[in-house]
């Protein structure tokens, strides 16, 4: 007994402009496509299930290449200061002070948003407590804005060094003024209350729910680290992502879990269960551009008495990527700078190859003998096209014009034949798909239209996040296209998304979502 879809315009992404009309489903697999006569004919006496589409339009199972998806269920739950100004922010923190909270957390914080790029700092935040912590972290994540009662619990003076991997800023006097970065920030982090195991269950559920709605029906998700541990974090996987609310999770193993991992009875697996799969290492190789950590050649254009911060030196890299190779596993580099993804190169040409592919997460800004280098390395770069949105026309500034024809260049990626996959790297970015795709194809905000000759096609937009996701980890001959023998994730719109009107990626609507065969999602329905 099986489902069939049909009345409808199916784009299997086989190639460009290939589309059907019907697909017949059966035990989470899709059977055939093709014609709806042909198949409403093969098909009606066995399928339990017919659903006329009327016109819909159905795609492979969006799936988002690079999240935080717990991460993703915190800014849903917390305060969010994504969109606020300074005054704004400030405001709703001491709304915070009436809550029993031990701590006041938010997440998000980006001065770009405030009028005149005002930064926080622990003067601000001291003016709504000096009794209770405060801990406001930056959108990037790679920084944090804490008042002075945490830099007092967390023993940073005007005497304290920058930790290896880290940084404290500091005012004119060399105090510091609360604005920490990367090991900085963890080692903050290390002293506050640690997020319950029901706390982290929730988080998952709520980012789970919300991307079904958004028609993601799977994510590779970077959260084996920051709750607990691997293993209590494998545990709530497996107790929120099942058959009764599929998802499809791949999750990257954080360099820092390697002795929890060799530990644990999942060495050497992939697919732990039907939708759980562990990935490739994750490793951290510089910081971000919002902050000034990321790591580049060159000192930054708006800031020449630094270039950024590496996260590991060479040797160190090296090292990590050793260790992944002696337990057959690939690597998922976070690399924003060019210095960094020079160094991460070195670290995988000297490393050799497994049969797990490896990624590069970001390449935001490269260099044309970079990119001769990553051509000869069969590895894919995980990128997130709303970052135009969001960084832009300020990532200018911190670069100048000379860095600018090989920074946030994915149209040049795909024209030297490297493979791409699409994400949002949610929370920092909106986990909407579809954000992310109107990003490649039309490259602006309501401030203008930047590197227009690196805007891809809506077909290469959609490939990002359906067979670029796939091919990513492997999952090529079975998941990102429609047709006989994959799995039957699908996305269903109301739009057709192969055209360069605008307006359809702005206005398209997920009319249904589904996983495994099964409907997770449907518009004006049932919502799990």
């Amino acid at each position: 007994m099986g489902t069939l879809l049909y009345n409808g315009t199916v784009f299997t992404m086989e190639a460009e402009g290939k589309t059907t009309e019907a697909v017949y489903i059966e035990n989470g697999k899709i059977v055939e496509v093709g014609l709806s006569k042909s198949l409403e004919k093969k098909w009606a006496e066995t399928a339990s299930e017919m659903k006329n589409l009327n016109g819909a339009f159905v795609y492979p199972g969006f799936v988002d290449s690079h999240l935080h998806l717990i991460a993703h269920g915190q800014k849903l739950l917390k305060l969010d200061l994504s969109e606020s100004t300074k005054q704004e922010a400030l405001a709703q923190l001491n709304d915070l002070t009436d809550e029993e909270e031990e701590w006041i957390e938010a997440l998000g914080w980006n001065e770009h948003n405030d009028p005149n790029h005002e930064q926080l700092t622990s003067l601000d935040l001291n003016q709504i407590s000096q009794e209770r912590p405060i801990f406001v972290m930056r959108i990037c994540r790679h920084a944090a804005i804490v008042n002075q009662t945490v830099l007092d619990l967390a023993g940073i003076d005007r005497y304290t060094k920058d930790p290896v991997g880290g940084r404290i800023e500091r005012d004119d006097n060399g105090n510091p003024n609360g604005i920490l970065h990367d090991a900085a920030v963890h080692h903050v982090q290390s002293l506050m209350p640690p997020m319950s195991k029901a706390q982290v269950k929730k988080a998952l559920q709520v980012a789970v729910e919300d991307c079904y709605r958004h028609g993601l029906t799977g994510g590779h998700s970077e959260d084996l680290h920051y709750y607990n541990g691997l293993m209590e974090t494998l545990d709530i996987y497996h107790e929120v992502v099942q058959e009764e609310s599929p998802f499809r999770a791949h999750l990257l193993i954080h360099h820092e879990e390697l002795d929890a991992y060799d530990q644990s009875p999942y060495v050497g697996k992939q697919e732990l269960t039907p939708y759980i799969e562990l990935g490739t290492l994750k490793i951290f190789a510089d910081g971000a551009l919002g902050g000034r950590t990321a790591a580049l050649s060159m000192p930054y254009h708006d800031e020449p008495s630094t270039s950024g911060l590496l996260i590991h030196t060479q040797f160190a890299l090296n090292d990590l990527v050793h260790k992944a190779r002696e337990r057959n596993l690939g690597v998922a580099i976070h690399v924003i700078g060019d210095q960094a993804l020079d160094m991460s190169l070195q670290a995988l040409e000297q490393n050799g190859q497994t049969n797990r592919r490896d990624r590069l997460i970001h390449v935001q800004v490269a260099r044309k003998d970079l990119l001769e280098r990553m051509k000869k390395l069969p590895l894919i770069v995980d990128v997130q096209p709303h970052f135009v949105v969001s960084d832009f026309p300020w990532v200018e500034d911190r670069l100048g014009k000379e860095r600018m024809p090989y920074a946030f260049a994915w149209k040049t990626l795909l024209q030297a034949s490297i493979p791409c996959a699409g994400g949002s790297d949610a929370p920092i970015e909106p986990v909407e798909p579809l954000k992310g795709m109107h990003a490649a194809v039309f490259r602006k905000n309501d401030q203008g239209v930047y590197n227009e000759s690196e805007a891809l096609t809506p077909y290469e937009a959609v490939s990002l996040f359906t067979t670029g996701s796939a091919y990513a980890i492997g999952r090529e001959k079975t998941r990102g296209q429609i047709k006989p023998g994959y799995d039957a994730d699908l996305t269903i719109l109301d739009q057709n998304l192969f055209t360069l009107n605008e307006k359809v990626f702005e206005e398209a609507q997920v009319l249904a979502t589904i996983i495994n065969g099964y409907t997770v999602f449907e518009k004006g329905g049932r919502e799990r």
